[in-house]
């Protein structure tokens, strides 16, 4: 019987002892909430508002793009419904406004995450500086496609020579010319580039002159071969009367008498013309036997 009392009042002690530490621990979590209460709502309200201003500087990204694209695209629509406004100029502004919408957007994006706008302007002004003389030759590009665009010596559509290599004309923005080769490939010509070079433009003027010359033997008759070239240019309707076809003899080589034409065409009409007078003529020389000249080589042999 004692026994069994002392094993309950053990029990009892032991229960009353758990619950202590359980009310303990409790007490102790409840003061460390409570002292780290103002920390723990800090940082929920810095995480709440970081995250608002993430999702809202992307929605001003991707918005902001798309507006861009979308005023540019409107302003080559608008200036291509004007005639007086060349492509060239209308491709140019267009990307002038792009650019100038997304340095806006860029900056409600920063203005987002509580960078003042007024010294953000004074810190764009002097890193401007400092990399103006560190891009030097990118800024001339700039002031160079700026003279492209407003003098225009070549347009949109244009096929010219520029910096040394030549191609089609499809699209003049502020830094870079780009060009389209006959066999379709694609080259990028600086601005500065193409500006400090010769450049040359095969499409300005409506008409072009297709000069080729042929060469005949001394053996054969001047006037006939003439007549024979003649004919065939007389033949092609695509060469235009005025001005009128001109040939000649314009020298007495060491193994030819060459004949040079000149006949004047509409300009899409240039390399036509050029490629089936070299085939007519080489086959109306065969069919009235003329002939045409290569070089010869005489070999003398000394013996001694």
């Amino acid at each position: 019987m004692y026994q069994r009392q002392r094993l309950a009042h053990a029990n009892n002690h032991a229960r009353e002892a758990e619950i202590q530490s359980t009310d303990t621990a409790e007490r102790i979590v409840e003061q460390l909430l409570a002292d780290n209460q103002a920390l723990i709502d800090q940082a929920t309200e810095i995480v709440m508002n970081g995250g608002v201003n993430v999702l809202l500087a992307l929605a001003i990204l991707i918005i902001g793009y798309m507006v861009a694209g979308a005023m540019k695209r409107a302003v080559v629509r608008m200036s291509s419904n004007n005639p007086r406004i060349d492509r060239t100029l209308a491709t140019f502004f267009a990307s002038i406004v792009r650019y100038a919408i997304l340095a806006v957007v860029f900056i409600a994006v920063l203005n987002r995450f509580g960078v003042e706008t007024t010294s953000l302007v004074a810190a764009i002004g002097a890193a401007a500086f400092a990399v103006g003389l560190a891009l030097q030759g990118t800024l001339s590009n700039v002031a160079a496609g700026v003279m492209l665009v407003f003098f225009r010596p070549y347009s949109l559509g244009d096929f010219v020579e520029v910096g040394g290599v030549s191609g089609t004309v499809t699209d003049v923005n502020l830094f870079t010319t780009e060009l389209s080769t006959p066999d379709n490939k694609t080259i990028i010509v600086p601005n500065g580039q193409a500006w400090g070079n010769v450049i040359t433009n095969f499409s300005t003027k409506p008409t072009r002159r297709v000069d080729i010359t042929y060469g005949i033997s001394y053996n054969d008759d001047i006037n006939k071969a003439m007549d024979v070239i003649r004919a065939h240019y007389d033949a092609d309707e695509r060469v235009l009367k005025d001005p009128e076809f001109f040939q000649g003899v314009i020298k007495h080589n060491s193994s030819s008498i060459d004949i040079v034409t000149r006949a004047w065409v509409n300009t899409p009409d240039y390399w036509a013309v050029y490629f089936d007078a070299m085939k007519g003529i080489k086959e109306a020389f065969d069919a009235n036997d003329i002939e045409i000249p290569y070089p010869h080589q005489v070999e003398i042999q000394k013996q001694g």
